[in-house]
């Protein structure tokens, strides 16, 4: 079972990112249910905006996707900006839209028997939002979003101090982190073990 990560931080690497530091969480807990995990941060790709696999010469997008088809899991991880998911979140979400009119070889939608789940990091509100609008988007694309397949670290209202400066909420933030896990790794299997089929005509 494998696992991809893709951290939609603004930060480019070394740069330390909030959104990392609360998925690797997140992606611990994979590890010890026996998931392999792979993190991208996408800021540091030359993603090209649209909404095909491939926008030609240049882009990234088609790497990252072939890890996408790679895993059973995805964990989308976004921080919030004006209390939306950030612009890079955006654009990964309208790249991943052209798996909508795929299919395999027997008719089943290509994000079919995969699941998705969201980590969010702000410092203030907004996080249901953002799992609400990520998690709408990767339902539509067809992925499985299982029952409380989120967590999210925020103070409130106003700014405030970030998730690696203050430690605040990180206790209830890393036990919806690992329950996050938990229902991602069961679900998954469960839909290896019974998938889901093509749709009906």
């Amino acid at each position: 079972m494998r696992a991809l990560i893709i951290n939609c931080t603004l930060k480019p690497s070394p740069q330390e990112s909030n959104t990392h530091a609360l998925a690797a969480v997140v992606a611990d807990a994979l590890r010890e249910r026996g998931v392999d995990v792979e993190e991208v941060r996408a800021v540091d790709l030359d993603i090209k905006p649209g909404v095909a696999n491939d926008m030609g010469p240049g882009d990234a997008w088609p790497q990252v996707r072939d890890k996408v088809l790679a895993s059973r899991i995805l964990v989308f991880a976004s921080p919030t900006w004006l209390g939306r998911p950030s612009s890079v979140a955006q654009r990964v979400l309208e790249r991943l839209d052209a798996m909508i009119s795929e299919t395999d070889g027997d008719g089943v939608p290509r994000a079919y028997n995969r699941v998705a789940g969201v980590v969010v990091t702000g410092n203030e509100d907004g996080a249901h939002h953002v799992v609400s609008e990520i998690s709408g988007a990767l339902g539509d694309i067809g992925y499985t979003i299982p029952g409380q397949a989120w967590t999210y670290w925020h103070l409130g209202p106003g700014p405030g101090p970030d998730y690696l400066e203050e430690q605040r909420g990180h206790e209830w933030s890393h036990k919806t982190g690992r329950a996050m896990a938990a229902n991602l790794a069961d679900v998954a299997r469960a839909l290896e073990a019974v998938p889901l089929g093509a749709p009906p005509e």
